[in-house]
């Protein structure tokens, strides 16, 4: 990635309907061949800030810079889109063969007979869809079409890749084995790629940098590691699947220690703010640690509780364990572990996590 002139550039972005704004973002950076997931929940304005990057939504105030230089003005609206390719949720794609389709943009860039057919013989063969290059597009499955526009779209070779949500009407063994060629593509070429989607585990797995975005506003920005473990406030919390979300008031500071009082229990958490500052506690279920009441605490960690399980939940792998300390807390636990705990409704536990494993957030 390159540090100095970013590849796009979104500077006082804003869209109006029926006299609403949708979208209002006030500069986004989008470096050379970083991938960049924007997520939020449904209506949140994904697909339109893709759609307004891409420039296939004309009706918005303020510029977007492609390498340097402003659509509209230093380049044509037709060049820049030349540079770049769009996958859609659903596959959009022409009543012809598969390979017409992936030649497609090719042949429109007048590219020469012998190159045409080289380059798409490659992106056939990148997305495992060489057999299909005599079908008709138009009867191939949903994850069958969906290769063969990720096909069209990698042919041209673009400078940026716009894909939104591509995944979301698949089945989820098809959805994995896309996933994994999607990847492995955009890491063998470099390709600059905006990625929008509700998936928060897409995003993980594929992204440099992950944007939070919700009510057509950038909530936070940062590393997918970041995002996830140290959301910004409460709404980013709940998205990325922080099950625990917990109000309190900080009521001792000590060595970069706060003590916290929730629903009048004590909790220990990693931050440095006053005394008297209302806060919300953060704590991701796989960082809790559940064992038998009669046992001592077996690990150092600083918060420790008596809990009554509630609700057990199966969730694929591993079951999700609602507990009430007198404040609720979520955990998960393997099958396993949860048939030698003697999991069930209305067993007592001990609970325990690391004060490092609360992220704290001041609200006042």
């Amino acid at each position: 990635m390159r540090d100095h002139i970013p590849i796009l550039e979104a500077k006082e972005l804003i869209i109006n309907r029926s006299g609403m704004t949708v979208l209002d973002i006030s500069q986004l950076k989008i470096a050379e061949g970083e991938t960049v997931s924007i997520i939020g929940p449904n209506g949140a304005g994904k697909s339109t800030l893709l759609l307004a990057l891409s420039n296939l939504f004309k009706n918005f105030s303020g510029k977007i810079m492609f390498k340097g230089m402003e659509i509209g003005k230093d380049i044509s609206p037709f060049e820049y889109r030349r540079n770049i390719s769009m996958v859609f949720q659903e596959p959009l794609l022409f009543n012809t063969t598969v390979f017409e389709n992936v030649a497609s943009g090719l042949k429109f860039r007048k590219i020469d007979k012998k190159s045409i057919d080289k380059i798409v013989k490659e992106n056939l063969e990148r997305f495992s869809i060489s057999h299909l290059k005599d079908r008709p597009a138009r009867k191939l499955s949903g994850g069958e079409a969906q290769r063969v526009s990720l096909a069209r779209a990698f042919a041209i070779n673009p400078d940026i890749l716009f894909l939104d949500e591509p995944f979301s009407s698949l089945d989820m063994p098809t959805k994995e084995a896309l996933i994994y060629d999607l990847e492995r593509n955009i890491k063998e070429l470099s390709i600059t790629t905006v990625f929008a989607t509700h998936d928060r585990d897409e995003a993980l797995r594929l992204s440099d940098r992950v944007i939070v975005i919700n009510k057509g506003t950038i909530i936070q920005d940062g590393t997918p590691f970041e995002v996830m473990n140290y959301p910004c406030n409460e709404f980013v919390a709940s998205f990325v699947g922080i099950e625990t979300v917990l109000s309190g008031i900080v009521v001792k500071k000590e060595a970069g220690v706060l003590t916290v009082s929730v629903s009048g229990a004590h909790i220990e958490a990693a931050g440095d703010m006053d005394i008297g500052s209302k806060v919300i506690l953060c704590i991701r279920p796989q960082d809790i640690i559940l064992y038998p009441a009669s046992i001592e605490a077996q690990s150092s960690a600083r918060n420790t509780f008596m809990a009554t399980v509630t609700r057990i939940v199966p969730s694929g792998f591993y079951q999700k364990v609602y507990l009430d300390c007198g404040f609720p807390l979520v955990a998960y636990v393997t099958d396993a572990s949860a048939k030698v705990l003697g999991i069930v409704e209305g067993i007592k536990l001990k609970a325990s996590f690391k004060a490092t494993s609360a992220h704290v957030i001041k609200t006042s």
